[in-house]
């Protein structure tokens, strides 16, 4: 017997073999026939090409139209607007806050621009505008155009407002106020005391506006009055603790809203910078739960009302409700009007055990759980000051109290 896989000559595909039929036909069998081609079928292909081309044309014309009618739907409308600078005269508020869209609506309801959509379209295409406009009151012009209006928003020097910084005093924010309405010395004080039923203020504030009056700008209008901005003020002020649940995490820190107002304040007046605020609000918080005395040298700048790195042994024994060196606990009010970031550091201060604090120069404040480290920090601080030259303080670090002078 005959291997036929081992045998030349016989594997498929060697020289000389037979060729390999296609699956189907068997080998031998003849090959098909093709018929010649039909012309009249060679014909109808022909002509349902040229048919198939003719409506791909005419669906792709219909298509193209159709394209651009929707892309012409899709491009935004002309919007009104006035040409030109205007003319007469109209002031338009802007309060803290507000957006383009806030804005564009006062000034169509002013009839300084002719449409929203105008002045957003302008102020969004500005790289002038790119930044918030500022709160205040503008003098404009009626039937402006909306890059003119735009114009005149975009520069803060015609933002007629009043601007309060933060942990400024219920006495430096009056004074402002009467600066800045024209008013008689004293008259925002007097409209404070006679009206305070009239601002909004808390029921556990007792009339006292001091931690209420909420740093921000403000608008001014020819028709503004004293009574107007305090009001505004203790509303903001209001919004700020209220935005947070600042009530339910006072509680969770052991005091009501009106001490972490009061925390705010003290930390407001104490920080060196505002990323040491958390640190000087835990301190704070350490020292009550532990019943020592606060010992901070704003509050008896508070209670003097002055402000001042130099707290002499003197004025620590001063009598006064505010004089955290003699009294344990918070002072009876607010000692200022805290910023946003105090407000944050009293409802959500750093984790840590520090007891004392000292601002040994600016920019390094020392944070200690130690009464000896911090007495080795107080003497530096000393030694700092008397090389500036300044006079020798006796203040809250120098006599080695625990806070040290971190305020304003």
């Amino acid at each position: 017997m005959t291997d036929q896989d081992f045998t030349p000559g016989l594997t498929p595909g060697h020289l000389g073999a037979p060729v390999l039929e296609p699956e189907g036909r068997p080998p031998g069998a003849p090959r098909p026939r093709h018929d010649p081609p039909d012309p009249h079928r060679r014909r109808n292909g022909l002509a349902c090409g040229l048919t198939a081309l003719a409506l791909i044309a005419v669906f792709g014309g219909l298509g193209l139209a159709g394209y651009s009618w929707l892309d012409d739907q899709r491009k935004p409308p002309a919007a009104a607007d006035y040409a030109g600078p205007g003319s007469g005269e109209v002031q338009v508020s802007v309060p803290e806050g507000a957006g383009l869209t806030q804005i564009a609506s006062a000034l169509v309801r002013n009839g300084v621009v002719a449409s929203s959509l105008a002045f957003t379209r302008a102020a969004k295409g500005s790289a002038a505008a790119a930044g918030r406009i500022q709160p205040g009151t503008y003098t404009l012009k009626q039937r402006m155009s909306a890059a003119a209006a735009l114009a005149i928003l975009v520069d803060p020097a015609n933002a007629n407002g009043l601007t309060i910084p933060e942990g400024w005093r219920g006495s430096q924010i009056f004074a402002a106020i009467d600066k800045k309405l024209n008013l008689p010395e004293g008259t925002a004080q007097r409209t404070a005391q006679e009206q305070a039923a009239e601002l909004g203020l808390p029921e556990f504030a007792k009339g006292s506006p001091e931690g209420y009056l909420f740093p921000a700008t403000y608008s001014v209008t020819d028709g503004t009055t004293a009574v107007d901005l305090l009001k505004q003020m203790v509303e903001r002020a209001g919004k700020e603790f209220a935005r947070d649940d600042a009530d339910v995490v006072a509680q969770n820190l052991g005091q009501n809203l009106y001490g972490l107002v009061t925390i705010a304040s003290m930390v407001q007046g104490e920080a060196d910078n505002t990323e040491d605020m958390a640190k000087v609000a835990r301190v704070i918080y350490n020292r009550l739960a532990k019943n020592m005395p606060l010992q901070l040298d704003s509050t008896i700048n508070y209670a003097l009302g002055r402000s001042t790195l130099n707290t002499t042994v003197t004025d620590t024994r001063l009598d006064s409700p505010y004089n955290t060196y003699l009294h344990a606990g918070l002072p009876p009010t607010p000692i200022s009007n805290p910023g946003r970031q105090a407000i944050m550091a009293a409802v959500d201060p750093a984790q840590g055990d520090w007891l004392y604090f000292v601002t040994v120069k600016p920019g390094d404040t020392r944070f200690t759980d130690s009464f000896e480290v911090q007495q080795r920090n107080v003497a530096e601080f000393n030694a700092n000051r008397s090389a500036s030259a300044q006079p020798s303080a006796s203040s809250g670090a120098s006599s080695g109290t625990p806070s040290g002078s971190g305020g304003h």
